[in-house]
């Protein structure tokens, strides 16, 4: 029987941490299309033309694929400034085009990160678009002094401050997808404004809030394993595709079938079960980022007077 679950954390290992010689044999069979990958990103990096917006921009991005800590990272950094604007694709939603996201936005139409920008940052202007230049003119249209873009560091097209977040441990191929978990070479950290390296940089910080005798873990994030060093005594990890959009009745089952008193979850999957009213113990994490970090980014604003 097919098991989905153990497909999404066979490939996260195979990316990330191989450790079988099948593993290692299939990334080195597939190392030509990483290079055909490599180039192409390369290429449009380097024909592209940034647009300066002459407004200040601050991209958090990283350069593997999945979760690497960017959301909790750029709420720490935004809730410090005023007339903030946030800029995101907006994956997983059922949506399209421009979206300005409010507190009565669904989360279909938001995805599950703007959603909880606009949680942790309600005087935030939160906008979702495939196409980041029309989000920034719009932002700009609505009194935004400061723009944050989510996962903008491939947009060579804007001119911006670019943080690349460097996740511990890394990777252990240095190759790009899909013989490695990058998706734009590791040599591109030497093009960032700034590095923020994971331990050193910053920290994540988790809190259980609501926490009861009998949890299950429901999670439908990135590199979920990344959870395990902040769990307590749980009955059973359950995993879902990065962005799943849950239904009532599949969490239902799960509660039934573990005898569970409530589910284990992230902030970022909580804007998607709350409006269930199942009983739901949550994973509260936060980033703390040194002064040091702050310090540049406020110096980079200050050229904006």
């Amino acid at each position: 029987m097919f098991n989905k679950q153990k497909l999404i954390l066979w490939v996260e290992n195979y990316l990330f941490y191989p450790k079988s010689v099948f593993e290692y044999f299939l990334a080195f069979l597939l190392f030509p299309l990483s290079f055909i990958y490599c180039f192409i990103v390369v290429f449009k990096r380097y024909k592209a033309k940034p647009k300066d917006f002459k407004t200040p921009i601050v991209s958090i991005g990283n350069l593997t694929v999945g979760g690497s800590g960017k959301t909790p990272f750029l709420i720490a950094l935004a809730k410090d400034y005023k007339n903030v604007a946030i800029i995101l694709r907006g994956y997983g939603r059922d949506s399209k085009g421009l979206h300005v996201v409010t507190h009565l936005t669904h989360v279909n139409i938001s995805g599950d990160e703007a959603k909880l920008y606009i949680n942790s940052l309600p005087k935030a202007l939160v906008i979702v678009s495939e196409d980041r230049v029309k989000a920034i003119e719009e932002a700009k249209k609505r009194g935004a002094k400061i723009i944050f873009l989510d996962d903008g560091f491939s947009k060579a097209q804007i001119k911006k401050f670019d943080i690349l977040l460097r996740p511990k441990p890394e990777p252990k191929l240095p190759f790009c997808l899909p013989s490695g978990a990058y998706r734009e070479p590791k040599s591109l950290y030497k093009k960032a404004d700034l590095v923020a390296c994971e331990e050193k940089d910053y920290k994540r910080v988790v809190k259980i809030v609501n926490q009861t005798s009998k949890m299950i873990l429901v999670t439908a994030i990135s590199k979920p394993k990344r959870l395990d060093n902040f769990l307590p005594n749980i009955e059973a990890k359950i995993y879902f595709e990065d962005h799943h959009m849950y239904k009532k009745e599949e969490l239902e089952k799960l509660i039934k079938k573990y005898k569970a008193t409530s589910i284990l979850t992230t902030t970022k999957d909580e804007v998607k079960l709350k409006e269930f009213n199942l009983p739901l113990s949550i994973l509260d994490l936060h980033v703390e980022i040194n002064d040091d970090i702050k310090k540049k980014i406020n110096q980079y604003l200050a050229n904006f007077g």
